[in-house]
């Protein structure tokens, strides 16, 4: 679903943001991309969403190239991160037609996504409010529902729990774990170990834009010796510094 290759990021002379980054990840899996802030996780998923244009190396998405086929990549992606706005005007319906609205989707199919993001999200009493009423987490249920109203191939979730409460995670994790499956993938990245061990069934680590490791979760502690993801995470970035 996602290849990543010799992925490389530089801004001028002197910064390299990405190094020779490689992955890539299989259908109906969570994915973890983890490391420490700074560590490149977001210039690289940038890169995969077509907002950034990689200076070395190749990203296919469902089988298209982001530098030849960027709109068909973006017809496949959904990126979700913690500090995404929404039009505090609008309801969160007509937030969920406008972004549907962008790829082409009749008023038949609009009303019928959205009864499901509805049920899958538990979001049936936000739908009609304006979104300048809603708490942060009811703003992360619209900002997901509007990254998969068109059910898109890879959903990437950047730092999606930032700011939210332990309710709120929840919801957003639990619909990580369904939104996974046949045709589907989803990209967790993230700096905090305990939520990628819980949700992730394989991760790369990164550190200063490079991949440290790539394995299942749990081969990851068995290779640090680790009991836990956080202490397998310092090992073996530490062990690459």
């Amino acid at each position: 679903m996602l290849q990543v290759q010799n992925l490389t990021k530089r801004y001028g002379a002197k910064v390299l943001a990405v190094d020779n980054l490689s992955f890539q990840t299989k259908e109906g899996e969570i994915y973890g991309l983890l490391g420490p802030n700074g560590a490149g996780k977001t210039t690289t998923l940038r890169m995969i969403a077509t907002l950034l244009e990689p200076s070395e190396g190749s990203i296919s998405v469902a089988g298209f190239d982001v530098r030849t086929q960027a709109e068909q990549v973006r017809r496949n992606i959904g990126v979700v991160n913690g500090g995404m706005g929404l039009y505090d005007r609008l309801t969160g319906r007509e937030i969920l037609e406008y972004f549907a609205s962008f790829y082409g989707m009749g008023k038949l199919d609009i009303a019928k996504r959205i009864k499901e993001l509805s049920t899958a999200l538990e979001m049936n009493e936000l739908l009609d409010r304006r979104a300048g009423e809603y708490s942060t987490g009811m703003k992360q249920k619209i900002v997901i529902g509007r990254a998969v109203i068109h059910n898109p191939s890879v959903l990437i979730l950047d730092e999606a729990t930032n700011g939210l409460d332990v309710v709120a995670r929840r919801a957003v994790l639990e619909f990580a774990r369904a939104y996974k499956g046949a045709g589907k993938v989803v990209i967790y990245s993230t700096h905090i170990m305990s939520e990628a061990e819980e949700l992730c069934e394989r991760a790369a680590i990164i550190d200063h834009g490079r991949l440290i490791a790539e394995d299942s979760i749990q081969a990851l502690k068995t290779r640090a010796s680790a009991q836990n993801l956080e202490d397998a995470f310092f090992t073996l970035t530490k062990g690459a510094n």
